[in-house]
C-alpha cells in the first residue's frame, strides 16, 4: 500500500489534501521542526490532528531539529502535548529525543529522519531495533543504492517524490549578518525569495532564507520523480513525500491530487510510460515558474555520490 505524506500550510489546505486522498499530514512548529511551510500554533496543531482523524487519516509531527541543551529541555512538554492531541507519529533525528521517549510518559511512535545521514539499511535497522516505525532516506541516495536499501530495511522508508532539497543549514544568522554588514534592512524569511548564485555561474539559483533555526540553502532545482513512481513501487518504496515549502497552497493541492491519482493507477496496474510523461508535464505546468525541476540524485551513478 502506497502512503502519501504531504506538508501543510493552513487548515483549509489540510482539508483539501485529505479530501483528495493524502494519507498523512506533516506539520509542526518552528521551535521543534525544520523547514516547514508554516509554524502552527498549539491550537492549530490540535485542529489538524482532529481533522485528519475525522477523515480516517494520520499526522506526523516534525520534531527533526538537532537540539542544543536549551532546546532539548523543551521536548518533554511538547511530547506531552502531542500525546494529548493523539499525534500518530513524530518525525525526528536527534537521539536525545529517542532517549526521552524511553519513558512511556513521553513515548510516541517515531519516524527516523537524520537528513543526509540515512544512507544505508544498517543505519535504518539500527533505529528500527530501537523503536523507529519508518525512516526518511537521505535525498542524496541514487536509485541503485535505494533499491538495495529498501530490500534490506526492516521498516518502510520514505522517499521524496516532489519538493525542495536542503543542501546546507547553519545555526548562524548568515543573511542577517550580511545585511548588517552592508547596512541594509531586508526581510530574510522564506517569502522574500532570495537566491544565491555561484561565482561565474549566474544561472545557478540556490534558494536561501533565515528563520529561528538559522539559515537554510536549497538545491538549484526541486525534485520530481514523476517518471519513476512505478520503479519506486516495484522496489518496495511505499512512502512518498510531497514537500510544498516553495509551492503555493493551491498549486500544491493540485500537484498532490495528480500524484494521488498516479498512485491509484499504479496500484491498479493501470500505469504506463505515457501516463508518467503526462504527469511530469502537468506538474511542471503547476510548479512555480522561478524554480526548476529535475530528478535530484535519483539517476546519479552511485560511484560519484560520496
Amino acid at each position: 500500500m502506497i502512503e502519501i505524506i504531504a506538508t501543510v500550510e493552513s487548515i483549509e489546505q489540510a482539508k483539501q489534501l485529505l479530501e483528495i486522498g493524502v494519507d498523512v499530514l506533516y506539520f509542526g512548529e518552528d521551535t521543534f521542526g525544520l523547514r516547514l511551510p508554516k509554524s502552527f500554533t498549539r491550537d492549530e496543531q490540535r485542529q489538524l490532528c482532529e481533522l485528519a482523524h475525522q477523515y480516517g487519516k494520520k499526522v506526523s509531527i516534525a520534531l527533526n531539529a538537532i537540539f542544543h541543551n536549551d532546546g532539548i529541555r523543551k521536548v518533554p512538554e511538547y511530547l506531552t502535548f502531542l500525546k494529548q492531541i493523539h499525534a500518530d507519529t513524530v518525525t525526528l533525528g536527534d537521539p536525545g529525543v529517542v532517549q526521552i521517549m524511553k519513558n512511556n510518559t513521553y513515548h510516541i511512535p517515531y519516524r527516523y529522519d537524520a537528513q543526509v545521514v540515512v544512507t544505508s539499511s544498517r543505519q535504518i535497522n539500527f533505529w528500527a531495533k530501537r523503536g523507529a516505525v519508518q525512516a526518511v532516506v537521505a535525498r542524496e541516495v541514487p536509485k541503485e543504492s535505494l533499491e538495495i536499501l529498501a530490500q534490506q530495511s526492516l521498516i518502510p522508508v520514505e522517499c521524496l517524490v516532489y519538493g525542495a532539497t536542503c543542501i546546507h543549514q547553519s545555526r548562524r544568522p548568515l543573511l542577517q549578518n550580511y545585511f548588517n554588514y552592508i547596512k541594509q534592512t531586508q526581510p530574510i524569511g522564506k517569502d522574500r525569495g532570495f537566491f544565491l548564485s555561484e561565482p561565474k555561474k549566474p544561472e545557478t539559483h540556490y534558494s536561501i532564507y533565515e528563520d529561528v533555526n538559522g539559515t537554510h540553502i536549497f538545491a538549484n532545482n526541486d525534485v520530481l520523480l514523476a517518471q519513476h513512481l512505478e520503479e519506486l513501487y516495484n522496489m518496495g518504496i511505499y512512502v512518498w513525500k510531497l514537500d510544498g515549502l516553495f509551492t503555493s497552497e493551491h498549486q500544491f493541492v493540485d500537484i498532490a491530487h495528480l500524484i494521488v491519482a498516479a498512485k491509484q493507477d499504479i496500484m491498479q496496474g493501470a500505469w504506463s510510460v505515457e501516463k508518467s510523461l503526462e504527469l511530469e508535464h502537468m506538474i511542471t505546468e503547476k510548479h512555480p515558474k522561478n524554480r526548476g525541476l529535475d530528478t535530484g540524485f535519483y539517476l546519479f551513478d552511485p560511484n560519484i555520490v560520496k
